[in-house]
């Protein structure tokens, strides 16, 4: 898939995709997202907020956060402008060798991970990113083995050089906290019958307030995430289990098959049939 500019793909990827952008304070992400490739993003200057896996992350100069496929999050930079750089690449374009240099080898990979820079280390660091959005313009022949070496590289840099944080604390941003409750609230609940109601009394707040703050802070609605939660659920349960489609949508929280069908289609683009075949 061709990408330009700071659009972001939505598609599978067939290379392997570097950009950098200055976001200047007060800037959003136009709409939250999953994506099915790996995500390796970098704050160079400044900080951002992450909403990811129910939780509220800042992450400032230095810091590295690495984003599984098909994991849901969306940034924000409330604290001023930031220049963060970005690497998209698929599980095939890593080494094995260097994978299982990493911590905890190919498990490394499989959840969202934050790592640290030291400050001695990021005009090092800063040069490697543009080293390879500088490869990435170039385009030749020759660009995607070299862009796949510099990948190895910077992984590499990372297990000798940088911090990795293994306990994370579980909310760092104290005034998004009722946020990350109404989120995790949705996500232990997804299967049942719960209101805005619900969701805002576990939250602390009044439905109204909750509904505003939450479309700020996650860049959805609350049905609109429930939603996607109850989606993402049956798209996993329909790899992992035999069970029948209509046994799924009714245990994922649908209480219409025909609606779930619907919903699946819109978001994954197959049928929930299909979608199981396919893998």
């Amino acid at each position: 898939m061709a990408m330009n500019g700071t659009q972001i793909p939505r598609e599978p990827i067939d290379s392997i995709y570097t950009e950098t952008a200055v976001r200047p304070g007060g800037y959003v992400m136009p709409h939250p997202h999953c994506h099915p490739y790996f995500e390796l993003f970098y704050v160079e200057s400044g900080s951002c907020r992450f909403f990811i896996e129910n939780n509220m992350y800042d992450i400032h100069a230095g810091d590295f956060m690495l984003i599984p496929p098909e994991i849901f999050h969306y940034t924000r930079y409330p604290s001023g402008q930031c220049r963060r750089s970005v690497v998209r690449f698929n599980r095939a374009d890593l080494d094995e060798n260097v994978v299982r240099l990493m911590p905890q080898g190919e498990a490394f990979l499989s959840a969202t991970r934050i790592f640290q820079t030291p400050e001695a280390y990021r005009r090092q660091m800063n040069a490697h990113f543009s080293k390879m959005i500088s490869e990435r313009k170039i385009g030749d022949k020759c660009s995607q083995a070299m862009l796949r070496a510099l990948l190895q590289e910077l992984f590499l840099l990372c297990d000798r050089q940088c911090r990795m944080l293994y306990s994370i604390p579980d909310e760092i941003h104290t005034t998004d906290r009722q946020i990350v409750r109404a989120a995790r609230f949705i996500s232990g609940h997804y299967m049942e019958r719960i209101t805005a109601a619900e969701i805002a009394a576990a939250a602390g707040y009044s439905p109204n307030y909750l509904s505003k703050k939450f479309k700020r802070s996650v860049g959805i609605g609350i049905h609109e995430y429930l939603m996607f939660i109850r989606l993402q659920r049956a798209a996993y349960e329909l790899v992992a289990t035999d069970d029948r489609i209509t046994q799924i949508a009714f245990r994922c929280g649908f209480s219409d098959s025909n609606y779930f069908k619907d919903a699946f289609k819109k978001k994954y683009g197959l049928t929930p049939r299909a979608y199981r075949k396919q893998l």
